[in-house]
Protein backbone atom coordinates (compact mmCIF):
# COMPACT_ATOMS: atom_id res chain seq x y z
CA UNK A 1 0.00 0.00 0.00
CA UNK A 2 1.62 3.31 -1.06
CA UNK A 3 2.48 5.80 1.66
CA UNK A 4 0.77 9.15 2.02
CA UNK A 5 3.85 11.00 0.78
CA UNK A 6 4.12 8.77 -2.30
CA UNK A 7 0.42 9.27 -3.04
CA UNK A 8 0.80 13.01 -2.57
CA UNK A 9 3.79 13.10 -4.89
CA UNK A 10 1.89 11.10 -7.53
CA UNK A 11 -1.12 13.42 -7.23
CA UNK A 12 1.15 16.48 -7.50
CA UNK A 13 2.78 15.09 -10.66
CA UNK A 14 -0.69 14.84 -12.27
CA UNK A 15 -2.25 18.06 -10.99
CA UNK A 16 0.73 20.41 -11.56
CA UNK A 17 0.90 20.02 -15.40
CA UNK A 18 -2.89 20.32 -15.62
CA UNK A 19 -2.89 23.54 -13.60
CA UNK A 20 -0.03 24.94 -15.68
CA UNK A 21 -1.88 24.26 -18.94
CA UNK A 22 -5.08 25.69 -17.47
CA UNK A 23 -3.43 28.97 -16.47
CA UNK A 24 -1.66 29.29 -19.83
CA UNK A 25 -4.98 28.89 -21.70
CA UNK A 26 -6.65 31.25 -19.23
CA UNK A 27 -4.00 33.92 -19.83
CA UNK A 28 -4.51 33.61 -23.59
CA UNK A 29 -8.17 34.57 -23.15
CA UNK A 30 -7.63 37.11 -20.38
CA UNK A 31 -5.03 39.15 -22.30
CA UNK A 32 -6.82 40.63 -25.33
CA UNK A 33 -4.85 41.10 -28.51
CA UNK A 34 -5.01 44.91 -28.38
CA UNK A 35 -3.15 44.86 -25.03
CA UNK A 36 -0.10 43.56 -26.89
CA UNK A 37 -0.09 46.47 -29.36
CA UNK A 38 1.72 49.82 -28.79
CA UNK A 39 -0.12 51.68 -26.06
CA UNK A 40 -1.30 48.43 -24.49
CA UNK A 41 -0.35 47.29 -21.02
CA UNK A 42 1.32 44.02 -22.06
CA UNK A 43 3.31 45.77 -24.79
CA UNK A 44 4.56 48.34 -22.27
CA UNK A 45 5.67 45.70 -19.77
CA UNK A 46 7.50 43.61 -22.35
CA UNK A 47 9.09 46.68 -23.95
CA UNK A 48 10.38 47.93 -20.59
CA UNK A 49 11.65 44.48 -19.61
CA UNK A 50 13.48 44.06 -22.92
CA UNK A 51 15.26 47.40 -22.68
CA UNK A 52 15.99 46.99 -18.96
CA UNK A 53 17.82 43.76 -19.79
CA UNK A 54 19.74 45.53 -22.59
CA UNK A 55 20.63 48.39 -20.25
CA UNK A 56 21.94 45.94 -17.67
CA UNK A 57 24.04 44.12 -20.28
CA UNK A 58 25.54 47.38 -21.54
CA UNK A 59 26.64 48.39 -18.04
CA UNK A 60 27.94 44.88 -17.47
CA UNK A 61 30.27 45.30 -20.46
CA UNK A 62 31.81 48.46 -19.00
CA UNK A 63 34.93 47.17 -17.26
CA UNK A 64 37.89 49.15 -16.02
CA UNK A 65 41.09 47.36 -15.09
CA UNK A 66 41.60 46.81 -11.31
CA UNK A 67 38.06 48.12 -10.65
CA UNK A 68 34.94 46.09 -9.91
CA UNK A 69 32.36 46.03 -12.72
CA UNK A 70 29.59 48.61 -12.63
CA UNK A 71 26.40 47.00 -11.30
CA UNK A 72 23.99 46.01 -14.08
CA UNK A 73 21.09 47.36 -12.02
CA UNK A 74 22.19 50.91 -12.93
CA UNK A 75 21.55 50.19 -16.60
CA UNK A 76 18.13 48.74 -15.78
CA UNK A 77 17.24 51.77 -13.65
CA UNK A 78 18.30 54.24 -16.33
CA UNK A 79 16.44 52.29 -19.03
CA UNK A 80 13.17 52.65 -17.12
CA UNK A 81 13.89 56.32 -16.42
CA UNK A 82 14.57 57.07 -20.10
CA UNK A 83 11.48 55.20 -21.27
CA UNK A 84 9.35 57.32 -18.92
CA UNK A 85 10.94 60.66 -19.82
CA UNK A 86 11.48 60.47 -23.61
CA UNK A 87 8.21 61.86 -24.91
CA UNK A 88 7.79 59.86 -28.13
CA UNK A 89 8.50 56.61 -26.24
CA UNK A 90 6.42 57.38 -23.16
CA UNK A 91 3.39 58.02 -25.40
CA UNK A 92 3.32 54.38 -26.53
CA UNK A 93 4.47 52.81 -23.23
CA UNK A 94 1.51 52.70 -20.87
CA UNK A 95 1.84 50.38 -17.87
CA UNK A 96 -1.07 49.84 -15.51
CA UNK A 97 -0.20 50.94 -11.97
CA UNK A 98 -1.65 47.77 -10.45
CA UNK A 99 0.44 45.58 -12.74
CA UNK A 100 3.52 47.63 -11.93
CA UNK A 101 2.91 47.32 -8.17
CA UNK A 102 2.25 43.57 -8.48
CA UNK A 103 5.48 42.92 -10.41
CA UNK A 104 7.51 44.95 -7.92
CA UNK A 105 5.91 43.04 -5.04
CA UNK A 106 6.86 39.73 -6.65
CA UNK A 107 10.46 40.93 -7.06
CA UNK A 108 10.45 42.12 -3.43
CA UNK A 109 9.27 38.69 -2.26
CA UNK A 110 12.09 37.02 -4.20
CA UNK A 111 14.85 39.28 -2.89
CA UNK A 112 13.62 38.92 0.70
CA UNK A 113 13.53 35.15 0.24
CA UNK A 114 17.16 35.29 -0.88
CA UNK A 115 18.03 37.41 2.15
CA UNK A 116 16.39 34.93 4.52
CA UNK A 117 18.05 31.92 2.92
CA UNK A 118 21.40 33.70 2.92
CA UNK A 119 21.51 34.07 6.71
CA UNK A 120 23.89 31.53 8.24
CA UNK A 121 22.78 30.63 11.80
CA UNK A 122 26.23 29.32 12.71
CA UNK A 123 27.88 32.53 11.55
CA UNK A 124 25.32 34.56 13.48
CA UNK A 125 26.27 32.74 16.68
CA UNK A 126 29.94 33.43 16.14
CA UNK A 127 29.61 37.10 15.21
CA UNK A 128 32.03 39.28 17.06
CA UNK A 129 31.04 42.50 18.78
CA UNK A 130 32.56 44.59 15.97
CA UNK A 131 30.33 42.90 13.39
CA UNK A 132 27.23 43.63 15.45
CA UNK A 133 28.34 47.23 15.98
CA UNK A 134 29.00 47.60 12.25
CA UNK A 135 25.53 46.21 11.47
CA UNK A 136 23.49 48.29 13.91
CA UNK A 137 25.43 51.51 14.51
CA UNK A 138 25.70 53.02 10.99
CA UNK A 139 22.19 51.90 9.99
CA UNK A 140 20.50 53.43 13.04
CA UNK A 141 22.64 56.59 12.86
CA UNK A 142 21.82 57.19 9.20
CA UNK A 143 18.14 56.38 9.75
CA UNK A 144 17.74 58.87 12.60
CA UNK A 145 19.67 61.57 10.72
CA UNK A 146 17.65 61.11 7.54
CA UNK A 147 14.39 61.09 9.53
CA UNK A 148 15.31 64.33 11.29
CA UNK A 149 16.33 66.20 8.13
CA UNK A 150 13.36 64.80 6.18
CA UNK A 151 11.13 66.31 8.88
CA UNK A 152 12.99 69.65 8.86
CA UNK A 153 13.82 70.07 5.17
CA UNK A 154 11.22 68.00 3.29
CA UNK A 155 8.41 68.55 5.82
CA UNK A 156 7.57 64.86 6.05
CA UNK A 157 5.71 63.61 9.16
CA UNK A 158 7.96 61.79 11.63
CA UNK A 159 6.54 58.38 10.63
CA UNK A 160 7.39 59.03 6.99
CA UNK A 161 10.75 60.45 7.99
CA UNK A 162 11.69 57.14 9.57
CA UNK A 163 10.30 55.23 6.58
CA UNK A 164 12.69 57.26 4.42
CA UNK A 165 15.47 56.76 6.96
CA UNK A 166 15.20 52.98 6.94
CA UNK A 167 15.03 52.97 3.13
CA UNK A 168 18.39 54.78 3.11
CA UNK A 169 19.81 52.80 6.04
CA UNK A 170 20.50 49.60 4.10
CA UNK A 171 23.77 48.92 2.29
CA UNK A 172 23.65 47.25 -1.13
CA UNK A 173 24.87 43.64 -1.35
CA UNK A 174 24.65 43.88 -5.15
CA UNK A 175 27.56 46.34 -5.08
CA UNK A 176 29.47 45.41 -1.90
CA UNK A 177 29.63 41.62 -2.30
CA UNK A 178 31.20 41.45 -5.82
CA UNK A 179 33.65 44.20 -4.84
CA UNK A 180 34.67 42.36 -1.67
CA UNK A 181 35.10 39.08 -3.56
CA UNK A 182 37.50 40.76 -5.99
CA UNK A 183 39.56 42.27 -3.14
CA UNK A 184 39.52 38.96 -1.29
CA UNK A 185 40.74 37.16 -4.40
CA UNK A 186 43.63 39.63 -4.63
CA UNK A 187 44.53 39.09 -0.97
CA UNK A 188 43.64 42.61 0.18
CA UNK A 189 42.53 42.83 3.80
CA UNK A 190 42.30 39.04 4.11
CA UNK A 191 44.61 38.72 7.10
CA UNK A 192 42.31 40.87 9.26
CA UNK A 193 39.14 39.58 7.61
CA UNK A 194 37.93 42.93 6.27
CA UNK A 195 36.03 41.55 3.21
CA UNK A 196 34.40 38.79 5.30
CA UNK A 197 33.42 41.29 7.99
CA UNK A 198 31.77 43.65 5.51
CA UNK A 199 29.83 40.89 3.75
CA UNK A 200 28.59 39.38 7.02
CA UNK A 201 27.66 42.73 8.59
CA UNK A 202 25.94 43.81 5.36
CA UNK A 203 23.38 41.02 5.65
CA UNK A 204 22.46 42.00 9.22
CA UNK A 205 22.35 45.67 8.21
CA UNK A 206 19.81 44.90 5.48
CA UNK A 207 17.63 42.79 7.77
CA UNK A 208 17.59 45.60 10.36
CA UNK A 209 16.63 48.21 7.75
CA UNK A 210 13.85 46.06 6.29
CA UNK A 211 12.47 45.24 9.74
CA UNK A 212 12.49 48.91 10.76
CA UNK A 213 10.90 49.92 7.47
CA UNK A 214 8.06 47.43 7.84
CA UNK A 215 7.42 48.54 11.42
CA UNK A 216 7.27 52.24 10.46
CA UNK A 217 5.12 51.41 7.43
CA UNK A 218 2.58 49.76 9.71
CA UNK A 219 2.61 52.78 12.03
CA UNK A 220 2.20 55.28 9.16
CA UNK A 221 -0.79 53.48 7.66
CA UNK A 222 -2.57 52.52 10.89
CA UNK A 223 -6.05 53.94 11.09
CA UNK A 224 -5.76 54.95 14.74
CA UNK A 225 -5.86 58.61 15.69
CA UNK A 226 -3.49 58.39 18.65
CA UNK A 227 0.25 57.86 18.79
CA UNK A 228 -0.13 54.95 21.20
CA UNK A 229 -2.49 53.10 18.87
CA UNK A 230 -0.22 53.72 15.88
CA UNK A 231 2.84 52.35 17.67
CA UNK A 232 0.79 49.40 18.99
CA UNK A 233 -0.39 48.64 15.46
CA UNK A 234 3.20 48.70 14.17
CA UNK A 235 4.36 46.33 16.92
CA UNK A 236 1.38 44.07 16.16
CA UNK A 237 2.41 43.91 12.51
CA UNK A 238 5.92 42.84 13.50
CA UNK A 239 4.51 40.13 15.80
CA UNK A 240 2.10 38.88 13.12
CA UNK A 241 4.86 38.78 10.50
CA UNK A 242 7.29 36.88 12.72
CA UNK A 243 4.63 34.43 13.93
CA UNK A 244 3.25 33.72 10.45
CA UNK A 245 6.77 33.36 9.06
CA UNK A 246 7.70 30.91 11.80
CA UNK A 247 4.63 28.74 11.18
CA UNK A 248 5.06 28.72 7.39
CA UNK A 249 8.80 28.12 7.80
CA UNK A 250 8.16 25.01 9.88
CA UNK A 251 5.70 23.87 7.21
CA UNK A 252 8.17 24.17 4.30
CA UNK A 253 10.91 22.60 6.44
CA UNK A 254 9.05 19.26 6.51
CA UNK A 255 6.86 19.44 3.40
CA UNK A 256 7.62 18.25 0.77
CA UNK A 257 9.20 15.27 2.51
CA UNK A 258 12.82 14.19 1.98
CA UNK A 259 11.93 11.09 -0.06
CA UNK A 260 10.43 13.02 -3.00
CA UNK A 261 12.10 13.54 -6.36
CA UNK A 262 13.20 17.01 -7.51
CA UNK A 263 13.10 18.09 -3.86
CA UNK A 264 15.01 21.36 -4.35
CA UNK A 265 12.65 22.51 -7.11
CA UNK A 266 9.54 21.72 -5.06
CA UNK A 267 10.93 23.50 -2.01
CA UNK A 268 11.76 26.50 -4.17
CA UNK A 269 8.21 26.59 -5.53
CA UNK A 270 6.78 26.39 -2.03
CA UNK A 271 9.00 29.02 -0.43
CA UNK A 272 8.56 31.47 -3.32
CA UNK A 273 4.82 30.86 -3.57
CA UNK A 274 4.28 31.34 0.16
CA UNK A 275 6.50 34.43 0.14
CA UNK A 276 4.39 36.02 -2.58
CA UNK A 277 1.24 35.00 -0.73
CA UNK A 278 2.61 36.72 2.39
CA UNK A 279 3.41 39.89 0.43
CA UNK A 280 0.05 40.23 -1.29
CA UNK A 281 -1.96 38.83 1.62
CA UNK A 282 -0.51 41.27 4.14
CA UNK A 283 -1.61 44.20 1.94
CA UNK A 284 -5.08 42.72 1.43
CA UNK A 285 -5.66 42.15 5.15
CA UNK A 286 -4.42 45.61 6.14
CA UNK A 287 -1.03 44.61 7.57
CA UNK A 288 1.37 45.93 4.90
CA UNK A 289 4.36 45.77 7.22
CA UNK A 290 3.96 42.07 8.01
CA UNK A 291 4.62 40.63 4.56
CA UNK A 292 8.33 41.39 4.38
CA UNK A 293 9.06 40.09 7.88
CA UNK A 294 7.00 36.97 7.25
CA UNK A 295 9.04 36.25 4.10
CA UNK A 296 12.38 36.73 5.89
CA UNK A 297 11.44 34.49 8.81
CA UNK A 298 9.81 31.90 6.54
CA UNK A 299 12.93 31.55 4.37
CA UNK A 300 15.30 31.54 7.35
CA UNK A 301 13.37 28.93 9.40
CA UNK A 302 12.84 26.71 6.37
CA UNK A 303 16.48 26.98 5.31
CA UNK A 304 17.77 26.01 8.76
CA UNK A 305 16.05 22.64 8.45
CA UNK A 306 17.33 21.94 4.95
CA UNK A 307 21.02 21.82 5.96
CA UNK A 308 23.25 21.24 2.91
CA UNK A 309 20.29 21.04 0.51
CA UNK A 310 19.65 24.75 1.06
CA UNK A 311 22.37 25.58 -1.48
CA UNK A 312 20.34 24.05 -4.31
CA UNK A 313 17.25 26.03 -3.30
CA UNK A 314 19.32 29.23 -3.19
CA UNK A 315 20.50 28.62 -6.76
CA UNK A 316 16.93 28.21 -8.02
CA UNK A 317 15.74 31.32 -6.16
CA UNK A 318 18.72 33.19 -7.66
CA UNK A 319 17.45 32.27 -11.15
CA UNK A 320 14.01 33.66 -10.25
CA UNK A 321 15.71 36.88 -9.07
CA UNK A 322 17.65 37.20 -12.33
CA UNK A 323 14.33 37.02 -14.20
CA UNK A 324 12.50 39.59 -12.08
CA UNK A 325 15.42 41.96 -11.39
CA UNK A 326 14.88 43.91 -14.66
CA UNK A 327 11.20 44.32 -13.76
CA UNK A 328 12.06 45.79 -10.36
CA UNK A 329 14.71 48.31 -11.42
CA UNK A 330 13.06 49.14 -14.75
CA UNK A 331 9.71 49.88 -13.11
CA UNK A 332 11.38 51.90 -10.33
CA UNK A 333 13.08 54.06 -12.95
CA UNK A 334 9.82 54.43 -14.87
CA UNK A 335 8.07 55.81 -11.76
CA UNK A 336 10.27 58.94 -11.74
CA UNK A 337 9.09 61.67 -14.09
CA UNK A 338 11.28 64.71 -14.70
CA UNK A 339 8.24 66.93 -15.28
CA UNK A 340 6.84 66.12 -11.82
CA UNK A 341 10.12 66.88 -10.05
CA UNK A 342 10.66 70.40 -8.81
CA UNK A 343 14.27 71.61 -8.56
CA UNK A 344 13.83 72.47 -4.89
CA UNK A 345 12.48 68.98 -4.20
CA UNK A 346 15.49 67.35 -5.85
CA UNK A 347 17.82 69.70 -3.97
CA UNK A 348 16.24 68.86 -0.62
CA UNK A 349 16.35 65.13 -1.40
CA UNK A 350 20.04 65.30 -2.33
CA UNK A 351 20.79 67.38 0.78
CA UNK A 352 19.03 64.87 3.03
CA UNK A 353 20.84 61.98 1.34
CA UNK A 354 24.23 63.71 1.55
CA UNK A 355 23.96 64.64 5.22
CA UNK A 356 22.78 61.13 6.14
CA UNK A 357 25.69 59.59 4.23
CA UNK A 358 28.23 61.78 6.01
CA UNK A 359 26.79 60.75 9.38
CA UNK A 360 26.90 57.10 8.30
CA UNK A 361 30.58 57.33 7.32
CA UNK A 362 31.48 58.95 10.66
CA UNK A 363 29.41 56.40 12.62
CA UNK A 364 31.04 53.52 10.73
CA UNK A 365 34.50 54.86 11.55
CA UNK A 366 33.60 55.09 15.24
CA UNK A 367 32.08 51.59 15.28
CA UNK A 368 35.33 49.95 14.12
CA UNK A 369 37.55 51.82 16.56
CA UNK A 370 39.32 49.62 19.13
CA UNK A 371 38.73 46.57 16.89
CA UNK A 372 42.34 45.96 15.86
CA UNK A 373 42.23 47.87 12.55
CA UNK A 374 44.73 50.54 11.58
CA UNK A 375 43.71 54.02 10.42
CA UNK A 376 43.71 53.18 6.69
CA UNK A 377 41.56 50.10 7.24
CA UNK A 378 39.06 52.13 9.26
CA UNK A 379 38.85 54.66 6.42
CA UNK A 380 38.25 51.89 3.88
CA UNK A 381 35.52 50.21 5.95
CA UNK A 382 33.79 53.57 6.36
CA UNK A 383 33.86 54.28 2.61
CA UNK A 384 32.80 50.72 1.70
CA UNK A 385 29.50 51.29 3.50
CA UNK A 386 28.35 53.93 0.96
CA UNK A 387 26.63 51.97 -1.89
CA UNK A 388 22.85 51.67 -1.99
CA UNK A 389 20.84 49.82 -4.61
CA UNK A 390 18.92 46.57 -4.19
CA UNK A 391 17.10 47.13 -0.90
CA UNK A 392 16.26 50.73 -1.86
CA UNK A 393 14.65 49.51 -5.09
CA UNK A 394 12.85 46.67 -3.33
CA UNK A 395 11.21 48.69 -0.53
CA UNK A 396 11.46 52.25 -1.87
CA UNK A 397 8.22 51.99 -3.84
CA UNK A 398 6.26 49.95 -1.29
CA UNK A 399 5.11 53.01 0.65
CA UNK A 400 3.90 54.67 -2.57
CA UNK A 401 1.99 51.54 -3.61
CA UNK A 402 0.33 51.32 -0.19
CA UNK A 403 -0.63 55.01 -0.37
CA UNK A 404 -2.18 54.48 -3.80
CA UNK A 405 -4.28 51.66 -2.39
CA UNK A 406 -5.60 54.10 0.24
CA UNK A 407 -6.35 56.68 -2.52
CA UNK A 408 -4.97 59.50 -0.41
CA UNK A 409 -3.27 62.26 -2.43
CA UNK A 410 -1.24 63.56 0.52
CA UNK A 411 0.10 60.09 1.37
CA UNK A 412 0.89 59.53 -2.31
CA UNK A 413 2.98 62.73 -2.26
CA UNK A 414 4.90 61.45 0.75
CA UNK A 415 5.38 58.10 -0.97
CA UNK A 416 6.65 59.81 -4.12
CA UNK A 417 9.18 61.79 -2.06
CA UNK A 418 10.47 58.55 -0.53
CA UNK A 419 10.71 56.92 -3.96
CA UNK A 420 12.55 59.94 -5.38
CA UNK A 421 15.17 59.84 -2.64
CA UNK A 422 15.56 56.07 -3.14
CA UNK A 423 16.02 56.60 -6.90
CA UNK A 424 18.63 59.34 -6.38
CA UNK A 425 20.39 57.23 -3.73
CA UNK A 426 20.81 54.34 -6.18
CA UNK A 427 21.84 56.60 -9.04
CA UNK A 428 24.45 58.50 -7.00
CA UNK A 429 25.86 56.03 -4.48
CA UNK A 430 25.98 52.74 -6.45
CA UNK A 431 28.56 53.81 -9.09
CA UNK A 432 30.47 56.05 -6.66
CA UNK A 433 30.58 53.28 -4.05
CA UNK A 434 31.81 50.69 -6.55
CA UNK A 435 34.55 53.02 -7.81
CA UNK A 436 35.62 54.05 -4.30
CA UNK A 437 35.90 50.43 -3.15
CA UNK A 438 37.85 49.46 -6.27
CA UNK A 439 40.26 52.39 -6.03
CA UNK A 440 40.69 52.59 -2.26
CA UNK A 441 40.93 48.85 -1.54
CA UNK A 442 44.40 48.18 -3.00
CA UNK A 443 45.71 51.43 -1.53
CA UNK A 444 44.30 51.23 2.01
CA UNK A 445 44.29 47.47 2.72
CA UNK A 446 47.34 45.30 3.31
CA UNK A 447 47.91 42.54 0.77
CA UNK A 448 48.48 39.07 2.17
CA UNK A 449 51.57 37.13 1.12
CA UNK A 450 50.52 34.21 -1.09
CA UNK A 451 52.33 31.66 -3.20
CA UNK A 452 51.92 31.36 -6.94
CA UNK A 453 49.34 28.58 -6.71
CA UNK A 454 47.10 30.62 -4.45
CA UNK A 455 47.50 33.59 -6.79
CA UNK A 456 46.20 31.48 -9.69
CA UNK A 457 43.24 30.34 -7.60
CA UNK A 458 42.59 33.93 -6.57
CA UNK A 459 42.57 35.05 -10.20
CA UNK A 460 39.94 32.42 -10.99
CA UNK A 461 37.78 33.59 -8.07
CA UNK A 462 38.16 37.19 -9.25
CA UNK A 463 36.89 36.25 -12.71
CA UNK A 464 33.90 34.47 -11.15
CA UNK A 465 33.16 37.49 -8.97
CA UNK A 466 33.06 39.75 -12.03
CA UNK A 467 30.69 37.37 -13.79
CA UNK A 468 28.19 37.19 -10.94
CA UNK A 469 26.15 39.89 -9.26
CA UNK A 470 24.62 38.71 -6.00
CA UNK A 471 21.85 40.71 -4.41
Amino acid sequence: MPSCTAAGSYLLSIVAPMLTQYFLVLMMFLVPFFKCLPGGNMFGILFLYFFAVIGGKIFGFIKIQTLPPLPALLGMLLAGFLIRNIWFISDIIQINLQWSAALRNIALSIILTRAGLGLDPEALKKLKAVCLRLSFGPCISETCTAAGFAYLLMHLPWQWGFILGFVLGAVSPAVVVPSMLILQAGGYGVEKGVPTLLMAAGSIDDILAITGFNTCLGIAFSSGSTLFYSVLHGVLEVAVGVAAGGILGMFVRYFPSHDQASLAWKRSYFVLGLSMFAGFGSIYFGFPGSGGLCTLVLAFVGGVGWSEEKKEVEKIVAVAWNIFQPFLFGLIGAEVSVTSLRPETVGLCVATLGIALVVRIIATFLMVCFAGFNFKEKIFISLAWIPKATVQAAIGSLALDTARNRQDEQLEKYGMDVLTVAFLAILITAPIGALVIGLAGPRLLQKAQTNSKEDEEGAEVGEEAEACEPS
